[in-house]
């Protein structure tokens, strides 16, 4: 079992994320447009450039871990941080323990 302090962390990371994710998106929409507006050469660079820079700090006055990547894939049963797989959302020990009891169909041990 995964420290309770760890998961719950998780878990206000990620509410995080979903509180910020739309500022998040569109600002990198409009980075995207810049960059391809930067791209024409008809384009006044200079302009361009201070644009992007303001973007940029936005997105950087947004908190760490409100970006998705911070978080990590946690199992659902233990909260064990490492072997999760992401099909069952469970650790690999178990994955195992459950295919093992026919807790999840379809599943079996191979045998060859």
């Amino acid at each position: 079992m995964a420290k309770t302090s760890s998961v719950e962390r998780e878990k206000k990371r990620s509410k995080l994320a979903e509180r910020h994710r739309a500022k998040i998106l569109d600002i990198k929409e409009k980075l995207r447009k810049l960059y391809i507006e930067a791209a024409d050469p008809s384009a006044n660079f200079d302009t361009v450039y201070e644009q992007v820079e303001q973007l940029q700090e936005k997105l950087q006055r947004i908190p760490r871990n409100a970006h998705v990547t911070r978080g990590r894939r946690r199992c659902q049963v233990t909260g064990r941080a490492r072997g999760v797989y992401r099909k069952f959302g469970m650790c690999k020990s178990k994955v195992r323990e459950f295919a093992m009891l026919g807790w999840i169909p379809g599943l079996r041990k191979a045998s060859w």
